[in-house]
């Protein structure tokens, strides 16, 4: 697997599932700074021209959560998934999609000052049900699908904690704070987020 980066992106999530995997990869930098996102060869892999994008046998992933929901389904039998056929993936998804389809956007536009907008009629609705959201999906102990971390911890956690990191989200519940905390102590966690 080719795995296309950059330390200053969202491919830091993606990084860090393929080290809690231990899943062999060749890492490839892709230095936007430089313009190497927007070379044709790069927009051959990615037409966004964004990281992180991984290939697998000629095929390509793009998108955080669907990188992290492709590698915990190819490596299914270490445990960072629900079995395709539980129940337990109807949550799974949630937590996987909830950050980038919901959360995000409402986190960029909350930093873009953006507020004459009817929450009716975005994908996102408004702050308060976000944050209430976040509230109702953040477990008070061990992991988001009980006690064995998976996929939807990077993606989900790790969205809270860039949150937390970036003044996204001020002043954090203690549910949330102690949950991004064991995130945090996580040691692939700490391998693949350098202070």
């Amino acid at each position: 697997m080719k795995h296309y980066y950059h330390p200053m992106s969202r491919g830091v999530t993606t990084d860090w599932m393929l080290t809690e995997l231990e899943a062999p990869h060749e890492k490839i930098i892709i230095d936007f700074f430089a313009g190497e996102n927007n070379t044709p060869e790069y927009r051959a892999i990615n037409p966004m021209g964004k990281v992180p994008a991984l290939e697998d046998d000629g095929r390509i992933v793009t998108e955080a959560a669907a990188i992290c929901a492709y590698l915990a389904d190819k490596y299914l039998d270490q445990g960072f998934a629900p079995a395709v056929s539980s129940p337990d993936r109807a949550r799974y998804y949630r937590y996987l999609f909830f950050p980038g389809t919901t959360l995000e956007p409402m986190f960029s536009i909350s930093q873009l000052g953006i507020t004459n907008f009817n929450p009716q009629s975005v994908g996102w609705g408004d702050m308060d049900r976000c944050m209430a959201t976040v509230e109702s999906m953040t477990p008070k102990s061990g992991w988001v699908m009980g006690e064995q971390f998976t996929a939807a911890d990077v993606v989900f956690g790790g969205t809270l904690d860039f949150a937390m990191k970036f003044g996204w989200l001020k002043d954090a519940s203690p549910t949330v704070a102690a949950y991004v905390e064991r995130i945090r102590a996580r040691p692939a966690y700490q391998q693949t987020h350098p202070q």
